[in-house]
């Protein structure tokens, strides 16, 4: 009998995008069915005792798995995935990993051949967006690769009714930290009858550097739940973008941009928000495909774009966030992909 498998593991906290995101899929997992062969899921930033938390959800693992399960794990798995995959295959069991980041690029702590070694470990894998997989088949990686597209998010809350107003007004949320969105800098360069509003962590000697416009408002970190139930009264798009330039997503926050799905950009759709996303972003032709917001090339022209969208554009693309919203609520992404993995 096959069984949807997965490992829990001890996490930092839970607020963080990419803690949040594990947390998700480990919830999709269950409201699956999967069987749960680690230890309980808990948080906590002590490392020794994350350390061997870990280790004790893999021997339990090990001791667990039977043939023929289907065992997904959310790569990168910062201990024992080689060990994993090499423990699940001598059981008979088929390793699915579905790829969060890749090493080889934001944090660059592997070359791109040691990663595809690493991947290659695992017998099926879960790319997050259609140009990762072509990447990783670019760099010969020799096992089937499916795509997610963009990142469920799980949440009760609710997007509020939206309000209106003159100027269009644009939100960024996420990690305000100058070395990943130093674009930010420039931002008045781009807000011409445009109000832009920041919510995230940002320390005082940063937010000192913006420049001093009335129409830019920084919020602070508020808990997704939060954001999502009140977003929609304070902007009408949610802008994914990253780097040091205007006229492009530069370096290697914004080149990534180019491979994976930002989180935030799921935030946003849950909030009832349309996107503006760069248009070498991976997920631009997921966003004009299914209607979700604009992609730009630069955001020196942003004003102009954004003026000379109609009121039924606009409201077209609200309602296929809308749509879009309730999937993402649902854990649909996952849930196709993990169904397209166990046919192959």
């Amino acid at each position: 009998m096959t069984r949807l498998c997965y490992i829990s593991r001890r996490y930092p906290d839970r607020l963080s995008a990419g803690n949040k995101a594990k947390s998700d899929y480990e919830d999709i997992l269950a409201s699956m069915g999967a069987v749960n062969l680690g230890l309980s899921r808990s948080y906590g930033r002590g490392k020794i005792a994350t350390f061997f938390i870990n280790l004790a959800g893999v021997v339990r693992m090990s001791l667990t798995v039977r043939a023929e399960d289907v065992l997904l794990l959310q790569y990168p798995v910062k201990k024992y995935f080689s060990l994993i995959c090499r423990i699940a295959r001598l059981r008979g069991a088929i390793t699915v990993a579905f790829i969060h980041d890749l090493g080889a690029f934001r944090r660059k702590k592997l070359t791109p051949e040691s990663e595809i070694r690493r991947l290659q470990h695992a017998d099926r894998i879960i790319a997050a967006t259609d140009a990762m997989r072509r990447w990783l088949i670019g760099h010969n990686i020799d096992r089937p690769v499916d795509v997610l597209g963009l990142h469920d998010f799980l949440s009760d809350a609710q997007p509020c009714a939206p309000t209106c107003s003159q100027n269009v007004r644009l939100i960024y949320a996420g990690s305000l930290n100058l070395r990943k969105n130093s674009f930010l800098l420039q931002c008045d360069k781009f807000t011409a009858g445009i109000s832009l509003t920041l919510f995230g962590n940002m320390s005082v000697d940063e937010q000192k550097l913006l420049p001093a416009n009335a129409k830019i408002t920084y919020r602070g970190f508020i808990p997704a739940d939060e954001f999502i139930a009140t977003a929609s009264a304070e902007g009408d798009f949610g802008l994914v973008w990253d780097g040091d330039r205007i006229d492009t997503c530069s370096g290697d926050f914004g080149e990534y941009l180019a491979l994976n799905a930002p989180h935030k950009a799921s935030l946003y759709i849950r909030a009832g928000l349309p996107l503006i996303v760069w248009a070498g972003a991976a997920i631009a032709p997921v966003v004009a495909e299914k209607g979700i917001g604009i992609t730009v090339d630069t955001l020196e022209y942003l004003p102009e774009r954004l003026a000379a969208l109609s009121g039924d554009e606009r409201a077209s693309m609200k309602a296929a966030v809308r749509r879009l919203s309730a999937e993402m609520a649902d854990g649909r992404a996952m849930k196709s992909a993990i169904a397209r993995a166990i046919a192959e």
